[in-house]
């Protein structure tokens, strides 16, 4: 929870000379010079001006940054909250490309409660020796620097963020100068986008160019997010662009974090978000030899974004029936929207496509299909919760006052046992048909449940994304099914009625199934939640070799997706199928949700673990399920 005002002011200093991260030597104690800015309109504010105050704020900010971005309404709020006190925050961006008027404008976006400047030739940056965006100085009365470093302990790397704050450093700094105390943690590490400090020299020429060889990689695989309007939280469509992240092009590319695709090995899937070796040491290679641009004649032509409906009207259009807002702060939610289908008699999907209402905050989208009015019961129950009292963020306990409009939050899975999945949406994934004679089951009077991922981007948003239905024109052969592969520990009927011990950093799950009859594997879909650390499913046929179907080594439960084989495979009855998932239960896995780790036992909330491999398909049976058992191979006659 976040820690309000009167509590800072209650809160006994521990020590007053505290070990900490030095990140440089930042003229702690120092009297800093009188700074000068300009704004939009061309007036000039000193820093000497605000003198008398009991603290001033100087906050590196930058609108491309998504760390940057995301402290925003925090760092207004305690401009509002702490102005009263005699507190005032600036804001400072190193952008040499924003304008006074660019940055009154983003600053407008955002709805700052305090004037942002632009930080001509990084004077302010040099003289307080910053280092990255976001980051922050606090200075005295006397303008004398007294904090150094984060705003809080949210993130522990880039785009990496704890499951809890456990540290509110510059609410603390500005409470313990508001009422005369020393700053008991005057320094610490600061977390965000690197300031550029050197102009960069553009080689003319080289082996590795930009328009021959590195826009086409950016168009196949950066720009369906980095561009305006769109999730990403800046845009990768010019050279320039490109240049001014090239660094983090290089670093994020070689780590496999950029493009997203979790899968690190295995069998080959559809809409693959992998970069090639080669396609890594072009980029790196022209990061790091002067980002040439070469001749523009070598460009590829301009990529094209489809717009619409792509596989045409659907036959059933299913959205909220309002907008959701999206609060500027706090961790991404999980928000699911019960859409009734008012179907009068069953039907087959063939296909759904998705339309995000704002692409720039839906991280990704799953469907689940509820016949038994699960999702309505839950949604009511939100609404009568949140009459009296704000939705609560089941990882931090913070309010979600912000967070409005239809649906109910949940951040494991939509809170009951669906009767099937629908397929889902991430950016990249194209909408395409089962093959044919196959569809899901939607039965008569049946709700689709929508969970969307929302990633916050530090501004108040709105969305209504719809859901188009195609349903089969064609005759059914197959009806989808769906069954488990699940992990458990140790032996026996109760071994999946696991526990995890607290300081375990790889704890051990697995588990097999096998076929009892033939049956046609079209995808597969891992889940486990924030403890789990890697896991791969196996396929071993009867008599055969065992095969790696997928694995991945960094698991992120941000980045669930169901993963459609390109080619389907005839899998055999006596098929063996096995996952093994390890977990980090310890206090260095930033996403533990307990501090100090607790032991941690199986079930859907956040608090608790699950290791399942989904397999979906069709077969010969009639059953809802895939003809899959726990318990052996089918016998042999």
């Amino acid at each position: 929870m976040r820690i309000p005002f009167a509590a800072c002011l209650l809160a006994v200093v521990a020590f007053a000379s505290p070990a900490f991260a030095q990140p440089s030597q930042a003229k702690l104690g120092a009297k800093m010079p009188n700074l000068t800015f300009k704004d939009d309109k061309g007036k000039t504010y000193r820093l000497y001006e605000l003198e008398n105050k009991k603290a001033i704020v100087l906050a590196f900010l930058s609108f491309e940054c998504p760390v940057s971005n995301s402290y925003m309404a925090p760092l207004s709020e305690m401009a509002g909250e702490f102005g009263k006190f005699g507190v005032s925050i600036w804001g400072l961006t190193t952008n040499d490309d924003d304008t006074p008027a660019e940055i009154a404008k983003s600053a407008k976006r955002f709805d700052l409660a305090f004037p942002v400047f632009k930080d001509e030739r990084l004077k302010a940056a040099d003289s307080l020796q910053a280092d990255c965006s976001p980051e922050v100085f606090v200075l005295d009365g006397n303008f004398v620097l007294k904090y150094r470093g984060r705003i809080d302990d949210m993130y522990s790397e880039r785009l990496k963020k704890h499951t809890k704050i456990s540290e509110y450093n510059l609410r603390q700094t500005l409470a313990e100068l508001v009422t005369g105390r020393p700053v008991s943690k005057p320094a610490t590490q600061a977390v965000g986008c690197k300031i550029l400090r050197e102009e960069k020299e553009i080689a003319k020429d080289g082996k590795v160019t930009y328009h021959r060889d590195v826009q086409p990689i950016l168009q196949k695989h950066c720009q369906e997010c980095h561009r305006a309007g769109e999730v990403g939280p800046f845009s990768l469509i010019t050279y320039k662009q490109a240049v001014n992240w090239a660094q983090d092009i290089k670093v994020y590319t070689q780590r496999r974090e950029m493009p997203p695709w979790k899968v690190d090995e295995g069998i080959a899937f559809h809409n693959e978000r992998r970069l090639a070796d080669g396609e890594l040491k072009r980029l790196a290679y022209w990061a790091d030899h002067g980002t040439p641009a070469g001749d523009p004649k070598d460009a590829p032509p301009p990529r094209e974004f489809p717009t619409g409906w792509q596989l045409g009207t659907p036959d059933l259009i299913l959205t909220p029936d309002d907008d959701f807002v999206l609060g500027p702060s706090g961790r991404d939610a999980f928000r699911c929207f019960v859409l009734p289908t008012k179907l009068t008699e069953d039907k087959y999907v063939a296909a759904v496509e998705l339309r995000p209402g704002n692409p720039q905050v839906v991280h990704h989208l799953l469907l689940f299909i509820d016949s038994a009015g699960n999702g309505r019961r839950l949604e009511k129950d939100a609404r009568d919760r949140e009459k009296n009292s704000p939705a609560i963020d089941e990882h931090t306990g913070q309010s979600l006052k912000y967070d409005k409009g239809p649906g109910y939050t949940r951040a494991m899975g939509v809170g009951f046992i669906p009767r099937a999945s629908l397929m889902g949406w991430a950016p990249g994934i194209q909408p395409r048909y089962m093959p044919d004679g196959v569809g899901f089951l939607l039965p008569k009077n049946a709700d689709i449940v929508m969970q969307v991922h929302y990633h916050r981007n530090g501004r108040t948003e709105k969305d209504r994304t719809r859901l188009g239905l195609y349903f089969a024109k064609k005759k059914i052969e197959h009806s989808y099914q769906s069954g488990p592969v699940a992990g458990g520990s140790g032996k026996g009927p109760f071994r999946f009625f696991f526990s995890i011990p607290p300081g375990d950093d790889r704890f051990r799950l697995d588990g097999d199934i096998w076929a009892l009859q033939d049956f046609t594997l079209l995808n597969v879909m891992p889940h486990m939640h924030l403890l789990g650390k890697d896991i791969k499913l196996t396929m071993t046929p009867p008599d055969g070799k065992e095969q790696l179907m997928l694995s991945i080594k960094q698991w992120d439960y941000n980045w669930q997706e169901m993963y459609f084989l390109k080619e389907p495979i005839q899998v055999k009855a006596g098929t063996k199928f096995s996952v093994e998932a390890h977990y980090d239960n310890s206090d260095k896995n930033p996403l533990n949700p307990f501090s100090p780790p607790r032991r941690v036992t199986v079930g859907e909330q956040t608090t608790n673990e699950m290791c399942f491999v989904f397999l979906g398909g069709y077969s010969q049976s009639r059953l809802p399920v895939l003809p899959l058992s726990p318990l052996g191979p089918p016998s042999k006659k």
